[in-house]
């Protein structure tokens, strides 16, 4: 080593260690090694500011100061001031401090960051007479102790804080995917040198641009942190603003050489808002000249050579790489699995011969996308663990995961398959026979009745166009069930859904939902745009199989959609979480003599607008309100009111981007209802329904309203196995003399 080699440590997402060694030794690193979240290496200042500047995957740059046994509290006090400080931190100098890792005597690292810092402090006002300045935000100085059991090493944070934080992001804040890691993607998936091969690059879910600004820099060679005005060593004592000053001067000379690129690089996301801010982003990035970015949903994704009509000539292979949703956070799986599979078709079905990189969340997203992966990679995008699959699209490819394609016939004869066939025909025979004598065409064949093979089946019978249809849910299966006997039961089950029921396989569409704590959202989930139309007690309804969580028609209501009609004749009728306004039809064609519809979406309102005017329901008496239904009756429903008939059937949970705040149902049903109660006329009626499987009616709302529970009443004949399915309440106004 020779006297200005010091030592360092690179810290980085796990999965990219190996990817960060090579970085480093072209950065002219020596004696790299790696380490799980991470690489130790060696070189001057040169190097370490090379690293801070140009280092793709580097989460922060460590020099390394001391490293000493400290059994103690005390020795680890001792052994902080023995560094001079004095060398680091010059006049006027702004300290902050941190403590991380396991140590027998210090089990708090808070209490460690804070002996650490007085360590320092005193041994700064022992030596100048001065305290140095505490500085949470950018500081001067940035130390770091780390524990391995008695052993500490500290070191300076050279770069002060994350390299992830390029310094072009704006008021939008932190991205889903984090700098760094989309940069490993780009890495791992051969992006550099396809870039230079002049292949083209399209993220068709580039939400703020990350994927699509790092392929513009590693394409342009661009250092990712020439963007950033500050580092954690600017303000050390000991930094060597000459070799600073040069190596920056080298990076900028590298960036202006890969200035003009003959490279296509795109980025495209359904969401305005996301490209807007996509946009701004490049634009402070350096690359808005390098990117293009469109407002296009994923349906209508498509190579450079297909969206400018050149026609002729084989489009040119390149590289997409998306970060679809993970179902995780938004607890939305079933939500994630179409969109996966909607991936998965347009990739099979326009990007023959390309090459991609998809980051998904869980196993099960990658089987959606009908696609084999030649490589997985495990990378953690914060503190989620997520897998990385490299694809080649080939024709071998092109089966659509999402409809339920041809039955595997080996399969059909299984005991397993056999057993789970004559429970549906038990089930069919039982309910076709009730369903043609009631007049009900849609209704629920199946709901885990044998719990090992865990789906809930719905029958559709279509009127525009005439059909058949099964919505097949399947509820995902516990963690500790082994993946190989839920494929196995899942092929089974489907393998003999055509031959039962006579719905053929194409007519089949297979979803995977989560039962969680908080219930299911309705966003959209596709764009394919199929409608059909179906009939319930007498009246038309749209429905939708392939673009949202649900079709569009919740079965379990039709009883008590049903008494919301006989309630409503003559009446004032509001439908509040009104989803797709099932309940307004029904009021109407009961003979209301007005109704009001609430809902936050206006994707919904049109629906409700649609079902509508299938039954000629229309006129200046149906208003239909775009509102967070909470603030609405904070706000303005005073001024509607009062009502005579109040259906109110929130979801269990809702955390829309467009609402202020988060739903709980459990928690703020009885400020929901008292709001409803305040709105209702003297005589009126609400109907409170709520899905969420272990709700309990809040008891003091009982002693201030007249509250019936009608959850059996309204419970389908085809939900009798289920009978939580929904919690069903009439609540009336409490007489005065009470």
């Amino acid at each position: 080593m020779s006297t200005d080699s010091r030592r360092f440590l690179a810290s980085s997402p796990r999965g990219l260690a190996d990817l960060l060694a090579r970085e480093l030794t072209a950065l002219g690193a020596q004696a790299v090694k790696e380490r799980s979240t991470g690489v130790t290496f060696t070189g001057d200042l040169r190097v370490a500011y090379r690293a801070c500047l140009e280092s793709r995957l580097a989460n922060r740059i460590f020099l390394e100061l001391a490293s000493f046994e400290a059994a103690t509290t005390e020795e680890f006090y001792a052994g902080v001031r023995r560094i001079d400080w004095t060398a680091h931190l010059g006049p006027g100098a702004t300290l902050a401090c941190e403590f991380t890792g396991r140590h027998p005597a210090i089990t708090h690292t808070h209490f460690g960051t804070l002996k650490l810092k007085d360590a320092i402090v005193d041994a700064v006002r022992e030596a100048t007479g001065e305290r140095p300045d505490i500085a949470v935000e950018q500081p001067d100085v940035r130390v770091h102790a780390h524990a391995n059991g008695a052993r500490i090493t500290v070191s300076l944070d050279l770069s002060g804080e994350s390299l992830h934080r390029r310094g072009y992001r704006g008021a939008a804040g932190e991205a889903p995917l984090k700098e760094n890691v989309a940069a490993g993607i780009l890495l791992r998936a051969g992006w550099q040198e396809m870039a230079a091969a002049g292949a083209p690059f399209l993220d068709p879910m580039c939400g703020s641009g990350t994927l699509v600004i790092e392929a513009a820099w590693i394409a342009a060679g661009h250092a990712p942190g020439l963007s950033r005005s500050y580092y954690g060593f600017l303000g050390w004592r000991a930094h060597d603003t000459r070799a600073w000053n040069e190596v920056l001067e080298q990076a900028r000379a590298r960036s202006r050489i890969g200035a003009d690129l003959p490279v296509i690089i795109r980025g495209q996301d359904r969401d305005g808002s996301a490209i807007r801010i996509a946009r701004d982003n490049a634009e402070r990035a350096g690359v808005s000249h390098l990117v293009q970015f469109e407002v296009k949903p994923l349906a209508q994704a498509a190579p450079p050579d297909m969206d400018s009509g050149v026609t002729g000539a084989p489009p040119t292979p390149g590289l997409i790489c998306v970060n679809p949703p993970y179902g995780v956070r938004l607890e939305d799986h079933a939500g994630a699995m179409a969109v996966h599979r909607e991936l998965g078709e347009v990739l099979r079905t326009r990007f023959q011969g390309w090459s991609a990189a998809v980051l998904i969340g869980a196993p099960e997203l990658g089987k959606e996308l009908g696609i084999r992966a030649y490589r997985t990679h495990a990378l953690w995008n914060g503190a989620l663990e997520c897998r990385l699959l490299r694809l080649r699209i080939d024709a071998q490819s092109a089966r659509d995961p999402g409809r339920l394609g041809k039955p595997d016939a080996s399969l059909r004869e299984s005991p397993g398959a056999r057993m789970f066939a004559n429970r549906l025909g038990k089930n069919l025979k039982r309910l076709k026979s009730w369903a043609d004598r009631e007049g009900v065409s849609c209704y629920r064949l199946y709901d885990a009745d044998m719990p090992e093979y865990a789906f809930a089946i719905d029958f559709y019978r279509t009127i525009e166009p005439d059909g058949a249809w099964l919505y097949v849910q399947e509820y995902a299966a516990p963690t500790e069930i082994e993946l190989d006997a839920v494929r196995r039961r899942r092929n089974e089950a489907l393998s003999v859904l055509p031959e039962v029921t006579g719905v053929a396989p194409e007519c089949i569409q297979v979803r995977t939902r989560r039962r969680t704590r908080h219930g299911d959202q309705y966003q959209k989930v596709a764009e394919r745009e199929h409608f059909h139309r179906v009939m319930e007690g007498g009246l038309k309804f749209r429905v939708n199989f392939d673009d949202y969580l649900d079709t569009g028609l919740f079965l379990d209501h039709r009883m008590t959609r049903e008494r919301l009609r006989a309630a409503s004749r003559g009446k004032r009728f509001l439908n509040l979480f009104a989803y797709t306004g099932t309940a307004t039809v029904y009021a109407a064609s009961g003979g209301a003599t007005s109704t009001t519809t609430v809902d936050l979406s206006r994707t919904y309102l049109d629906w409700t607008q649609v079902n509508l005017s299938l039954n000629h329901l229309i006129g200046p008496q149906h208003q239909l309100i775009q509102a967070d239904c909470r603030e609405w009756l904070q706000q303005a429903a005073a001024a509607s009111g009062p009502y005579d008939v109040i259906f109110l059937d929130p979801p269990t949970f809702s955390n829309s981007k467009r609402m202020e705040g988060v739903l709980d149902i459990e928690r703020d049903h009885p400020v929901l209802i008292d709001a409803c109660v305040r709105l209702l006329s003297e005589d009126g009626l609400l109907v409170f329904s709520t899905n969420a499987q272990r709700f309990r009616l809040d008891e003091p709302l009982a002693g201030r309203h007249d509250v019936r529970d009608i959850s059996a009443a309204t419970l389908p004949r085809d939900f009798e196995r289920n009978p939580r399915i929904h919690r069903c309440f009439e609540i009336r106004r409490r007489p005065m003399s009470q």
